[in-house]
């Protein structure tokens, strides 16, 4: 069994956040291979390849990414539709990231997964404070976070874009349980 098969499982109406697996590599660089998507993270590159999403899947089943929870965002429907994900950053907390295929953009579906990891996070994981930010261009981002409890701290981060080849300014938010 790999280090990811441990990790749980939060069901919502629609989606289930499960553990994802290097059988799901196919789909993360068919849907996160988008300038638009990868622009708006800090560490995905563009393009980005089947090699890409395996190299990165296989870090987490390493278990080289320890101390981080990584979740593919699964539509009872429609498959993985996009990832989710705490990790450590600057802040003395964990700080959680995340992303969504084009075509589920505008749907509720970030919403419906950061409120269920979020719930997952202080629940099973003990977690009372969770950062993240979003790039000063990515408003919707904002809106998702916002509709999750997250507040804005007032800092502006200047955070390094792989996808953009240099830092963009990110609105500092954090969620309190």
């Amino acid at each position: 069994m790999c280090a990811l098969e441990l990790e749980p499982r939060v069901e919502t109406e629609r989606l289930v956040l499960r553990p994802p697996g290097m059988h799901d590599a196919w789909r993360i660089a068919d849907l996160v291979n988008d300038i638009d998507i990868a622009r708006m993270t800090t560490r995905i590159p563009h393009p980005y390849s089947l090699a890409d999403a395996e190299g990165f899947l296989a870090r987490h089943v390493s278990g080289e990414a320890a101390g981080e929870r990584l979740f593919a965002i699964e539509h009872r429907d429609f498959g993985v539709i996009g990832m989710i994900g705490f990790h450590r950053q600057d802040a003395a907390y964990p700080e959680v990231g995340y992303w969504l295929g084009r075509t589920f953009w505008g749907r509720g579906f970030a919403s419906e997964a950061l409120k269920a990891a979020l719930a997952w996070a202080k629940g099973s994981w003990g977690k009372r404070a969770i950062a993240s930010g979003h790039f000063a261009d990515n408003p919707a981002s904002g809106r998702v976070l916002v509709k999750a409890g997250f507040l804005y701290t007032g800092g502006v981060a200047w955070r390094e874009s792989v996808a953009r080849g240099e830092p963009a300014p990110t609105r500092m938010m954090v969620w309190l349980a």
